[in-house]
């Protein structure tokens, strides 16, 4: 990506990173909605307004010192409230309610990758906002699968390991799902490991670099 100032990498990142924390957190509530619980709409969470999702922390804090930085970029939003004990078959809407956030990120990065060959194929109408769209698109794409990557990590509590524990028996799950208290500590030191080693950012660009393949 060209060199911009601060200002202009949190233009150019503000929106992708809004949308892709802020949807997959209403895909959540949306589908334990559709399977019986209505915590998150009751707690005012079932919608598409950023604010109510904002984590001061994990979507402002994080992503502008990453962004300050360089490098890759994430963060997190408020976790929609769910009550698994409302869902009408507990284990198994769990799971779908865990895959509906790395899904709706994996929708998003394909919206973005579409957005990014609608600006190539009208790039005369938008004419000097070409480059600054794409640049935009690639921070979408970018960030989305970042997202989906890092929530399917089988460790509690991302959403990878609501999945692995509907597939568990009862005790086994307990006893996997009680190192939860000790996820954070986890998954950071995951994250720093898979960056260290290179195999997250191959990861990363090598699905950026299929995506986007679509749009050349």
């Amino acid at each position: 990506m060209a060199e911009f100032t601060f200002i202009q990498k949190i233009a150019i990142y503000a929106i992708p990173i809004i949308f892709a924390i802020t949807v997959h957190e209403a895909a959540h509530g949306i589908v334990a909605s559709y399977f019986g619980d209505q915590t998150a709409r009751l707690s005012g969470r079932l919608t598409l307004n950023p604010i109510k999702h904002i984590d001061p922390i994990g979507t402002v804090v994080l992503p502008l010192i990453m962004l300050a930085f360089g490098g890759i970029i994430f963060g997190w939003a408020k976790p929609v409230p769910v009550d698994w004990r409302n869902l009408r078959k507990p284990k198994q809407d769990m799971a779908w309610v865990a895959i509906a956030g790395p899904g709706a990120n994996f929708i998003m990065m394909v919206l973005w990758v579409l957005f990014a060959k609608m600006t190539i194929d009208f790039r005369d109408v938008f004419q000097g906002f070409t480059e600054p769209m794409l640049y935009m698109a690639y921070a979408g794409v970018q960030i989305n699968i970042i997202l989906m990557l890092l929530n399917m990590l089988p460790v509690p509590p991302l959403d990878g390991s609501r999945v692995v524990s509907s597939l568990l028996p009862p005790r086994m799950a307990q006893k996997y799902n009680s190192i939860e208290p000790y996820g954070i500590i986890i998954v950071l030191g995951l994250v720093i490991l898979l960056f260290m080693s290179g195999i997250a950012g191959a990861a990363i660009y090598g699905l950026m670099k299929y995506a986007l393949s679509f749009v050349m």
